[in-house]
């Protein structure tokens, strides 16, 4: 790791009606949650609309935070493939956005972040949500699981980040 270049990892949970955002800063000991927020859309909106105003607030987010690397959670499809569909266009959107910067983005499944963030693939969400504190520095307390699920993307990003 070059010292000289901080390290700010963007996690993000894809959704359209709520998203998941983590910023982190990569430091020794422990990595620490510069910021972090669930964005929401209202139910109401047209789907296109909703991926606009997510998109509105993404741009925001990135231009304050400059993240220099980043990492999503891979689409894995439900039983609901309508929604599947509408997460694959918002994914698609956010992308777009983090790429058009020139910011790296990897992407992981669930299994992957549960292993990082947990040792185990199996995990549930209250297993996961109890150990993420532990594995890294939060100020404030958090509201939604998406939020949650957005720091332990970027968690994962930072575990399997490459060239450290």
């Amino acid at each position: 790791m070059n010292n000289k270049t901080e390290v700010i990892i963007l996690g993000i949970d894809p959704g359209y009606d709520r998203l998941g955002v983590a910023v982190i800063k990569k430091a020794n000991p422990k990595d620490e949650v510069l910021f972090s927020t669930c964005l929401e859309t209202n139910s109401k909106d047209e789907y296109a609309d909703r991926l606009v105003s997510l998109g509105n607030e993404l741009e925001k987010i990135l231009d304050d935070w400059q993240p220099t690397t980043s990492g999503i959670e891979k689409l894995y499809f439900t039983v609901n493939q309508k929604t599947a569909m509408k997460v694959a266009g918002a994914i698609g959107m956010i992308s777009y956005l983090i790429k058009k910067r020139n910011i790296p983005l990897a992407e992981y499944t669930p299994l992957q972040i549960k292993s990082c963030v947990t040792g185990f693939g199996g995990a549930n969400k209250n297993q996961m949500i109890s150990l993420i504190p532990k594995l890294i520095k939060i100020e404030k307390n958090i509201k939604y699981d998406d939020e949650f699920d957005a720091i332990a993307v970027a968690i994962t990003h930072s575990v399997l980040l490459k060239n450290y």
